[in-house]
């Protein structure tokens, strides 16, 4: 039997794994790669630097914690010798794919050609109205997922890499002009790429998601819980974004200049009501 070592997009989709009947090792990825500054050469100290910084600044996340819950997971990815076959889990959405094309980046430094690589990606399926998440699927399912993966090369890996590179590149034009389409492996690449791009700033200076968040607080007066869920609610709608709730957590941080709170409430301050497009 092969030994085989199992990467999933996060902890949710770790506690359906666990109760299948699916052979192999586990990695929970937990990294959160669309968010924070990054170093296109992931595991380099550079790296790891600029991520512990993001974290310790922006999350109080500790050096220490961080260490424990995000690099020391992943430690088995750097030696692979004893592995068969890699199985990578991830889904449609920006948050997993910008995930996973690090992460593709990641295992082509320690690249075997006497290991097979798949990968499980979920997204459309037929008969369903609405792209599907892993955490979609039972733990019957999850057999048919892994007889149905997808054999990815060197080549779709380097591919994968240079995607990353793009990525933390963050120039909107060289993101726009790439064809993340000629690689069929990651079909839902594009169209993660341009949800990205509407990260990018607005006329206003604010991009899709703070003028979503500067119009959720101008309609309705709600505590940051309630804002966190209307934004949730809007992007499972709209877009294909992906993101939990930390994610908003620093989308409102970030526009701490734009509104006051009080007792607990949000309301637009001046700056907040002239920004909105």
């Amino acid at each position: 039997m092969a030994n085989i070592l199992h990467i999933l997009n996060g902890d949710s989709t770790a506690s359906i794994f666990k109760k299948t009947e699916l052979q192999g090792d586990v990695v929970v990825w937990r990294e959160m790669l669309c968010e924070g500054a990054l170093h296109k050469n992931i595991g380099s100290d550079a790296f790891w630097k600029k991520r512990y910084a993001f974290y310790e600044k922006e999350l109080e996340i500790t050096k220490l914690d961080y260490y424990d819950n995000t690099i020391k997971e992943i430690l088995p990815i750097e030696d692979l010798e004893e592995y068969d076959e890699v199985v990578l889990w991830f889904e449609f959405d920006l948050f997993c794919q910008v995930n996973l094309i690090g992460l593709c980046s990641y295992l082509l430094q320690s690249y075997r050609k006497d290991i097979r690589y798949y990968l499980v990606c979920t997204g459309k399926e037929k008969g369903k109205s609405t792209m599907q998440s892993l955490s979609d699927y039972s733990e019957e399912s999850y057999l048919k997922l892994y007889e149905n993966r997808i054999k990815i090369s060197r080549k779709d890996l380097l591919f994968a890499q240079e995607s990353w590179n793009l990525f933390v590149a963050n120039n909107p034009a060289e993101l726009k002009a790439f064809n993340f389409n000629k690689n069929k492996k990651f079909r839902y690449l594009q169209n993660a790429m341009n949800q990205n791009l509407e990260r990018f700033s607005k006329s206003n200076g604010l991009n899709q998601i703070e003028n979503k968040i500067i119009e959720t607080i101008a309609r309705e007066t709600l505590n940051e819980n309630e804002i966190i869920s209307k934004l949730l609610l809007w992007q499972n709608e709209k877009t294909v974004y992906g993101f939990g709730d930390l994610n908003y957590f620093l989308a409102l941080k970030k526009l701490s200049d734009y509104y006051v709170v009080e007792e607990g409430l949000f309301h637009l301050n001046n700056s907040g009501k002239n920004s909105k497009l």
